[in-house]
């Protein structure tokens, strides 16, 4: 037994790893003539656009390979985890594309090879969610579709661009997520490119407002426009922002509803801080070192948060961090359960019955 398990009674499971993409094995499984038009970018990561940002500071911050299984299963190992749910890396940046038709492909490519190649054979230690374009929510339903399928485990919007998530033209997405018994997780990408961060003059400040800023917009949409009323057996997923913001941005959501909530929000029967709840369908990644995190827990419920190592991106911690949320003396035994078991089980539809 590991030290991890050892203290928290738990076998810890991955709610938000990352892989490295394999450009070129990604662009074999790409449709023509978007093939054609991209080879001999493959390899620097030019299949979706790019900030120029050093993220890795050279090397400094480099934290391990991530783009062939056997490394997962390493990384697995090292925690330990079970298994972990993978993301995109460079596909983060997909809702920057321009481009409608590459969009779609791109998207079609990627699950193919995270499907087929990378979760295929790993007995389960590794899995994948389908990523979804923003341009075409049709297309949108039918990767979801296709990805199901293949046994991914949901489908993953980018939180970044010009969309909002909240347009009813997503609600085929959403009832298909029902459907399958699959999750929706909206991912931000942590880019200078996104909305909001483009002003900034260094990284550091981009990338802190970035990921937060990504989630809030989708989140503030979605729950005005009436999505989280309409699909309350649909699960979603609101990854890498923390969640101690939770507290203080609904009750800005409350205040608001109680003001302008019959004219502005007239698909929104309930305040929004009635929708996030022990039990409840929508469920946050945590960072292991938010000082909040306790009370936040209380206060909202313990199974709808979920740990995330991020493994291999530059600003995670992982393993240290799965030891720094197993060793917080505050959270109970069923708490720690949740945080590190129980809510990512709950949100990817794995519970055992």
């Amino acid at each position: 037994m590991s030290t991890v398990e050892a203290k928290s009674g738990v076998l810890a499971v991955d709610a938000d790893g990352h892989v490295g993409e394999n450009g070129s094995a990604i662009l074999e499984y790409m449709d023509y003539p978007h093939k054609e038009f991209r080879t001999g970018l493959a390899n620097n990561g030019g299949l979706t656009p790019l900030d120029g940002q050093d993220r890795y500071l050279g090397r400094r911050l480099y934290r391990g390979p991530a783009n062939k299984p056997e490394h997962w299963i390493e990384v697995l190992d090292k925690g330990p985890l079970e298994w972990t749910v993978l993301y995109p890396s460079i596909g983060l940046f997909s809702g920057f594309i321009k481009d409608p038709d590459y969009q779609a492909a791109y998207s079609k490519a990627y699950n193919t090879w995270i499907s087929q190649d990378f979760c295929a054979g790993s007995n389960g230690r590794i899995m994948g969610v389908a990523l979804l374009p923003t341009y075409d929510p049709e297309e949108a339903e039918k990767e979801l579709r296709r990805g199901a399928s293949n046994g991914l485990v949901g489908g993953m919007f980018s939180a970044d661009g010009s969309h909002l998530l909240g347009d009813k033209k997503f609600d085929c997405v959403y009832k298909a997520a029902e459907e399958l018994n699959v999750s929706i997780s909206i991912h931000a990408s942590g880019s200078s490119l996104a909305p909001g961060a483009e002003i900034f003059p260094k990284f550091i400040q981009a990338h802190t407002v970035a990921h937060p800023y990504g989630i809030l917009r989708q989140f503030t949409n979605m729950m005005f426009e009436g999505v989280f009323q309409k699909f309350p057996r649909t699960r979603f997923g609101f990854l890498e922002a923390g969640c101690t913001w939770l507290p203080w941005w609904l009750d800005r959501m409350d205040e608001e509803f109680q003001h302008r909530g019959e004219v502005d929000a007239p698909h929104l029967s309930f305040p929004p801080s009635n929708f996030v709840h022990q039990g409840g369908n929508i469920f946050f990644a945590c960072e292991a070192g938010e000082r909040l995190l306790e009370p936040v827990m209380n206060t909202l419920g313990d199974d709808i948060i979920m740990y995330a190592s991020d493994y291999p991106h530059w600003d995670g911690t992982y393993p240290d961090s799965l030891k720094q949320l197993s060793d917080r003396p505050l959270l109970s035994k069923a708490q720690k359960y949740s945080v590190l078991r129980g809510s990512a089980e709950r949100f990817y539809g794995l519970v055992v019955l």
